[in-house]
This record gives C-alpha cells, sequence and structure tokens, in this order.
C-alpha cells in the first residue's frame, strides 16, 4: 500500500513539473522584454508598407502677379495651380509586396528569438532540476550516513567496531553539511536567470523541479524538421523581396506622369468692352518626367542583384550550420542517454554491494571503512546520473529549437 501511495504521488509530481514548464513557457512568451521589442520591431514595419504604397502628395500652388499679366480679355492678377505625380504602372504595388515581405522575415525572426528564449528557459529549468536534485541526493546521504553513525557508535560499544569508524562519519557528514550549503549558493543565481527570462522580480517564487521523467526520444528526433526553422523562413522572404526590389529598380527608371489644374483668375477691362472679359482661365497640364540619368537606375538593379545572391550564399551557410548543430546535439543527447544506462545500472549493483557489506558487518564489526567507501561511489554515480540527465535534456531542447519545435 505504501508503495501504491508513493509511485501515486511521484506521478502527480511529474505531472505538476511538466505542467509548471509549460506554464513558465507561456509567462516567458507572453513577458520577456526583448521578445515584446521583437514583436514591436514587426508591427512598425507593417507600417512601412502603407507608406511605400501611397502616392507622392499632390502639391497646391499660388502665385500672385505683382505686375498683373495684361491679356484681351484682361489682366492676369493671380494663378492656383494644383497637379498630382504618379510613378509607373504597377510601381506602388511592387514597393508594397517589397516591405510586406521584409515584415514577414521580421515574424520569423520574432519566432525565432521566441524559440531561443524557450530554450534559454528549458536549459535554466534543467540547471534548476540539477541542484535540487543534488541537494536532495546530499540530504539522503546524510540521512544514511546518521545512520551508519548510530550501527558503528552500537557497533563501537559492543566491542564490534572501532571509534575511528565514528570519526569517519563525522567527517563526512561535515562535508555533506558543506555540499548542500553550497548547492544552495549556487541556486540563487540559477532562479534570478529563471526570473529574468520571465521579467518577473528575482525573488518570485518557482515550483522547481526535483526529479525528471526520463523517457529518451527516437533515432534521429526531428531531423526532417530542420527546414521548419524561422530564419530560413526568414531568409526565403528576404529573397523574395529583393526580387520584388528588382522590379521596383527597372519601375523607377521608367517614366512618371504628372497631371494638374491651373486656375488664373483675370479681372475685367476698364478701358474698353470686349467679350467674355475677366473670365478666369482653367488650364489642365500633364507632366511627365524623363528618366535620362539611366546609371543610378542600373545600379540600384544590380543592388538588389547582387543582395539577393548574398541572401541566397548566406541561406545556404544556415542550412549547413543547422545540420552540423544538430549532429553534434544528437550526439550529445545520445551520449548522455546511454550515460543514463550505465549509471542507472551502476545504481543498482552499488546498492546491493553495500547491503552486503552490511550485513557482514553487523555480525562481524569489520569493513565499515569499505561501507563508507562504497556509499560515496553510489552517491557519485547518483549525481553522475543526474548530470547526464540534464546534459540530455539540454541537448534535446537544442535540437527542439534547431527544428523550431514550440
Amino acid at each position: 500500500m505504501k508503495n501504491i501511495t508513493l509511485l501515486i504521488l511521484m506521478f502527480f509530481s511529474l505531472t505538476l513539473q511538466a505542467e509548471s514548464l509549460d506554464y513558465y513557457l507561456e509567462l516567458a512568451a507572453k513577458n520577456n522584454p526583448a521578445l515584446k521589442a521583437k514583436y514591436a520591431e514587426f508591427q512598425a514595419s507593417l507600417e512601412k508598407v502603407t507608406q511605400v504604397n501611397s502616392l507622392p502628395d499632390p502639391t497646391l500652388s499660388f502665385g500672385y502677379f505683382v505686375m498683373p499679366v495684361e491679356t484681351r480679355i484682361g489682366p492676369q492678377n493671380a494663378k492656383i495651380g494644383l497637379s498630382q505625380m504618379f510613378p509607373w504602372f504597377g510601381t506602388l504595388k511592387a514597393k508594397g509586396e517589397v516591405h510586406t515581405l521584409l515584415a514577414e522575415a521580421k515574424y520569423q525572426a520574432f519566432l525565432d528569438l521566441k524559440n531561443q528564449i524557450f530554450k534559454s528557459v528549458k536549459i535554466a529549468w534543467y540547471e534548476l532540476y540539477e541542484v535540487n536534485r543534488m541537494i536532495h541526493l546530499q540530504m539522503e546521504n546524510q540521512s544514511i550516513l546518521e545512520s551508519f553513525k548510530v550501527l558503528s557508535e552500537s557497533a563501537f560499544k559492543n566491542g564490534k567496531g572501532s571509534m575511528v569508524d565514528v570519526i569517519r562519519i563525522d567527517i563526512q557528514l561535515e562535508d555533506v553539511q558543506q555540499n548542500i550549503a553550497i548547492l544552495r549558493l549556487k541556486l540563487e543565481p540559477i532562479k534570478m536567470k529563471f526570473n529574468a527570462l520571465l521579467n518577473r522580480s528575482k525573488d518570485a517564487p518557482i515550483i522547481a523541479p526535483s526529479n525528471l521523467n526520463f523517457k529518451a526520444v527516437e533515432a534521429e528526433y526531428r531531423k526532417d524538421s530542420l527546414t521548419l526553422h524561422p530564419q530560413l523562413e526568414a531568409f526565403d522572404f528576404k529573397i523574395q523581396s529583393s526580387q520584388k526590389q528588382l522590379e521596383v529598380a527597372k519601375k523607377m527608371g521608367m517614366p512618371k506622369l504628372g497631371v494638374g489644374l491651373d486656375y488664373v483668375m483675370v479681372g475685367e477691362r476698364k478701358d474698353m468692352n470686349v467679350e467674355n472679359s475677366g473670365r478666369d482661365v482653367i488650364m489642365p497640364m500633364v507632366s511627365l518626367t524623363l528618366p535620362i540619368n539611366r546609371a543610378k537606375y542600373r545600379a540600384q538593379a544590380k543592388e538588389a542583384s547582387l543582395y539577393q545572391t548574398q541572401l541566397e550564399m548566406s541561406k545556404q551557410n544556415f542550412e549547413n550550420h543547422l545540420k552540423s548543430a544538430y549532429e553534434q546535439a544528437w550526439f550529445k543527447a545520445e551520449k548522455n542517454r546511454q550515460l543514463i544506462d550505465l549509471y542507472q545500472s551502476q545504481i543498482e549493483k552499488t546498492n546491493q554491494a553495500i547491503q552486503l557489506l552490511l550485513k557482514a558487518y553487523s555480525t562481524s564489526g569489520k569493513d565499515f571503512e569499505e561501507i563508507l567507501r562504497m556509499q560515496q561511489v553510489l552517491l557519485k554515480y547518483q549525481m553522475e546520473e543526474v548530470i547526464a540527465k540534464k546534459s540530455y535534456f539540454i541537448a534535446i531542447a537544442e535540437i527542439d529549437y534547431l527544428s523550431a519545435k514550440n
């Protein structure tokens, strides 16, 4: 019954820890200031689309003739003009598409930063697990050593043991107490780092894990998802944007059309009676820019073409980096998986050896030093298992980042 209750408690503990990590990841996504800044940058880039997609402001002009210009129907006193320039057909649409694609690239950069922050939260979480588990193991070791001390004192009183055995335990107990104190000090900066990622007070409480449910992932875990990395998506959007920029450069080299309307205010002639005297003049106008300086437009087109080439090479380089980083992370995961299996086997065998030695000591009072040595060996294997677990989960977190798993 006791074992069943313990299993139920362990199950709920592990479930709570899994939910806690997801909860903290959600907090990081909502609160991290760097992530908020990156999202604001994306939103700002969207506003650029409206700016470049609009016509230039119309021009309103007003002129007053200080010396009125005499005409047959009367003197011209003032003139009001309104004109609007229109770029070549499709130019505004192409400019809007350039910045829309750049905004999409900014959004992918936001997603990449979110994945990086998630990885950092996971790493801090596993570091918290490591220290908490180490403290727990040291406290377990302390409890075992105290039981050994009682056993050695009893053996000494019965004439089967030596006082040296009791002193040896006292020395190790002092070491354990010092180790626990150091581990608790080590815990504080990790907590501060963890809360900083969540943009919380450094003293905010954390439900930190003291154990992790280890289950190895399958071979080549998420290897086929490397192409989903946001930075690769960002490169694709930037390449498409540079292609549109090349189109914009060509269209900018075409004439611009302007239309306008001038309204001339004419006064009446007073020296003679003329038909239509004083009638104002309305004059529609059309203008056309002549893009004679072709060098700058050719330079703009060449710049867009070279930028596209640079982006394609950078994308290829990043793809190579992803593959290399994946292999390194997978090696670390597989190495630590094998170490976990090894340490678990060694822990089991060491426990068996300690039990046999304890039985022998209870009857003979001999080999107590060997019991202490084997207990330290057991603690070493337990701690190595914790380190291997932490390293394994960090390697998986790296793979999750590389394969854009949210």
